[in-house]
Parts: C-alpha cells; structure tokens; sequence
C-alpha cells in the first residue's frame, strides 16, 4: 500500500500479511504511518496504489469503501473513537447496532437502553446507557467504542482493527480488554492491534509489524524479540535511557504549591504539597478524583466547599484560571483534542494563545514575533512539522502533545499540572516528553502528574499520592516503592475503603 498527502509520502509500499485466528501487532512513532494504513483499511481513505486480499478475496486499496470493508469483515476502533457527544450512549450504540423498533416503526427506547446497559455491564463500562457522550471521560468514551465495535462483530469471521484502545484506560480496565480479546481469537477472530504500550503487545500478540516514516522495517513474531529490540526497531536506533536520572531529595527546596483540606465535586479533604524542582505522581483508577484535583487547582474545576490552594504563598481563593496562570499556574489537560488544541489553526496561534502579552504592541498582535517564537519552540521541542504555520491537527499525536508542553513551558510556569501527559505517544515521544519535564523541574517548576501508567509515575516521579473515591490515602516516595507497590496501594486501598 501506498498513499501520498501534498507531495508527503506517508506510506511507501507496505506490505502486511495477518494470519488468521492470531493477534497482529502494528508499531511505529507517531507519524510512521500506522493511522494512515488503518483509515485505508476502513475505506475512509483512498490508497494511492496497492490490493488488499481477504479470503481469497481481491480488491485494489484505491476502491475500498466503509460498505465494503465492512463486508470484508473489517470493524474498528480508531484513535478518533467516532462518537457523538449530543447522543446517549445507547443512541451511540446504536448508530452501528441499529435502532430497535416497535409495531409502528417507532424507536423502542425501553429495548434500545436495555441492550446498551447489557453490552455495558459485559465490559464493565462505567457509564449509563442514557448518559450524554460528551459527559464521559476519554477512558469511559474509549470502552465505550470497543464494546461497540466488539458487539458489531461475527463471532469467528471478523477482522477486528483496534487503534489505541487502552491508550486512556486505568489498569484494571486494560486487562478486561485484553481477555475479551483472547477470548475472541480463540472464536477464530483475527485482530490487528496498535499500541504504543510495548508490555501489551509482548502480552498479546503472536506477531508485530513495525512502520517507520511510511515504511515497513521489520515484520517477525513478537516472541523472537524484546521489548528493547521493539522499541530500537520503532526509534531507529538505541534508546539508551526512556526515564532520566531524578536529582537529590527536593525536602528542603521552596514550597510552590500547597492544597490544605480541598473538598470540591468528588474530593474530599485532599491536601498537597509540592516544592520547587518536584515531581509529585497521582494515581488511582476511574473516578478517584485525579482530574478533579488538577482543574480544581487551576480554577477550572467544580466549586470548591472547603479548603485552601495557594501557590509560592499566594492564595488563589476567588481567581480566575486567567489570574491563576499570571501567578505561575500551567495546566495540561487529558483531552488535548477537546480541551487543549485548535486543530484548524496553525502550530504557532497554538502556542501564542498563552502569551499573547509578549507578542502585542499597543494592542496589535505582532504575526512576525508570534512565528519567530513558534518557529524557535518547534525546534526546541523537537516538534515533527513542515513549520509553524502547519495546522496543529494535522500532526501525530506525540508532536501535538509536545506543542501542548511547549504552550505552557514557553511560560516558566511555577507550577505545571499534567493530566495523563503521555497518552497515546510513541516511546521517542515519550522520551523527549520526559526529559522536557526533568529540564522544567531542574529550572524550578513544582510538576503534579496524573497518569495511570504506574511504571511511568514510579521512574518519573519523586512522590507518588494515591487517590481513593477523592481522598488521598498514601503519600509515598519513589524511592521506596515500583510501578507494582503503586498498583498493590491503589487496589489495597479501595478494598479497605
């Protein structure tokens, strides 16, 4: 298969060959190529050149269609998980399921919602069939699609695609997945799989094909490699280290963030304390209150009932989230789709949006300054772009995430919150997105990190809190505990409560 954009060859004859009744791997970086080749299958995207053949079955990649893929038996799951946030769950559902309906051609809603809340209640979907979609968090969005694509499926025929599925889902939630998934294989159904999370493919998949820059490198059983040997294979050459060196105890260094006794929409009596150069983890499963706290510290969260939040000893009662970031409060939120990017706008109005103060004269937006300023953050941040005037969403995810850091860092934040800040990025991504962290750090910025990745919050952070139903119930150093410690707490945890 091969398909060009502009003159920009994104795929460059790849050559993929699934075997039935297995588990297939697709890997690269962000930009290899991966989302490309799965939209071609889907028949969303005309291929420029190349065939398909399933069953015996031909046909060229420039005429695959979404009705035809569909009868190859095709179903997806794409990293745009291609919901409707207006519509219910169960409307959602539906959209691939059909409407139910009764004697005079009329929706039967009774039937709609009870279906949807048995295919929710299978996969342990923490939503309700009625709820709005654009209510739901990207981890209760994400089961949402699967069990969607799954429930549309033939038992033992399909060729089920999954882009990213567990890219914003907790642990406990990863491993639901990942068994129906077996079970499905076991039916006779095949499934190809990306994932930036290498333990999962190791986990799951009998073989990987990895992408890179549009071409096929490497296509071998996932048993007869590492994980190391996957992640040279995606970057090109040795990663010598994904996780820098942390620095000496910061116990002695300035308090830049202290939250005393916060209650506010889930939370409970939450306090907090962060200190300049930390990196403080918080961990916990669904619901536990991570997000909360973060946009309850940057003034965009629920109203708060009780407590205090001041930062470098000023309070930030009654502060708008503009005021709040004047005082040195930066926040990275989960969905940089929805909440953090202009995907039609340009790199640099992307970056400018949040220092627009260093850009203007006399009330006038200078573009030569902005672009200057865009340019120079591309290239520090090692942004994957044509310039800064390309549109932001039509980069990869990992370089619209580090255009996102790049937003807040160009800043010098005092404190930096960072919501689930890897999410659906490749392993190079990932690298340069922690090394920038350690470097804001090292300059001074106290950093609270979301993540239920507990291997990342373990080399990443230097404490770790633990959320339960919005209380913290641990508070525990890096030093002392493993990604497994972490887990163990957080399960411990919510038994006792």
């Amino acid at each position: 298969m091969s398909k060009t954009y502009g003159g920009t060859t994104v795929l460059d004859r790849v050559d993929l060959s699934i075997r039935r009744g297995t588990i297939h791997a697709l890997l690269g970086g962000n930009g290899s190529g991966k989302s490309t080749l799965i939209k071609i299958l889907a028949g969303v995207v005309p291929g420029d050149s190349g065939e398909i053949t399933v069953d015996g079955e031909t046909h060229q990649v420039s005429q695959l269609t979404p009705h035809l893929s569909a009868r190859l038996g095709f179903r997806f799951v794409h990293q745009d998980v291609g919901l409707i946030d207006d519509l219910t769950v169960a409307e959602n559902i539906a959209l691939v399921e059909g409407y139910p309906t009764g004697r005079a051609g009329r929706v039967d809603w009774r039937r709609l919602n009870s279906r949807a809340a048995a295919l929710l209640d299978q996969f342990e979907v923490v939503a309700g069939p009625t709820e709005l979609v654009g209510q739901l968090s990207p981890a209760q969005r994400t089961m949402v699609a699967v069990a969607r694509a799954l429930a549309g499926a033939p038992a033992g025929g399909s060729l089920l695609v999954l882009d990213e599925p567990t890219a914003s889902l907790p642990d406990h939630e990863v491993d639901i997945l990942l068994d129906y998934l077996r079970r499905r294989v076991a039916q006779g159904d095949t499934i190809i799989y990306v994932s930036h999370r290498l333990n999962e493919i190791r986990a799951i998949a009998d073989d990987v094909t990895v992408l890179r820059d549009g071409q096929k490198v490497a296509g071998l059983p996932v048993a007869s490699t590492d994980e190391q040997g996957l992640v040279e294979l995606i970057a090109g050459r040795p990663v010598d280290r994904l996780y820098p060196e942390r620095p000496a105890d910061a116990s002695a260094r300035d308090v830049v963030l202290s939250v005393t006794g916060l209650t506010a929409g889930r939370l409970s009596d939450v306090s907090v304390t962060v200190r300049r150069g930390e990196i403080v983890g918080v961990a916990g499963l669904l619901g536990a209150g991570k997000s909360t706290l973060l946009r309850s510290i940057f003034g965009a969260g629920p109203e708060p009932q009780g407590g205090s939040v001041s930062v470098c000893g000023t309070s930030m009662a009654g502060l708008s989230t503009v005021q709040r970031m004047a005082n040195g409060v930066g926040y990275v939120p989960e969905d940089r789709a929805r909440d953090a990017l202009m995907a039609d706008l340009p790199i640099s109005e992307n970056l400018s949006i949040a220092a627009l103060e260093r850009h203007s004269r006399g009330g006038w937006l200078s573009k030569r300054s902005e672009l200057d300023a865009a340019d120079n953050l591309v290239a520090d941040f090692k942004v994957k772009a044509t310039g800064s005037a390309q549109s932001v969403g039509s980069l990869s995810g990992g370089n619209q995430q580090k255009v996102v850091l790049a937003r807040w860092l160009q800043r010098l934040p005092d404190v930096l919150l960072l919501d689930e800040p890897t999410q659906g990025v490749d392993v190079v991504a990932r690298a340069d997105i922690y090394g920038l962290l350690d470097a804001a750090a090292q300059q001074g910025a106290g950093i609270v990190l979301a993540s239920t990745d507990h291997e990342e919050l373990a080399h990443v952070c230097d404490r770790v809190l633990v959320l339960v139903a919005g209380q913290v119930v641990a508070d525990v150093s890096t030093r002392d505990i493993d990604a497994t410690s972490i887990v163990a707490l957080t399960y411990q945890a919510v038994n006792v409560s």
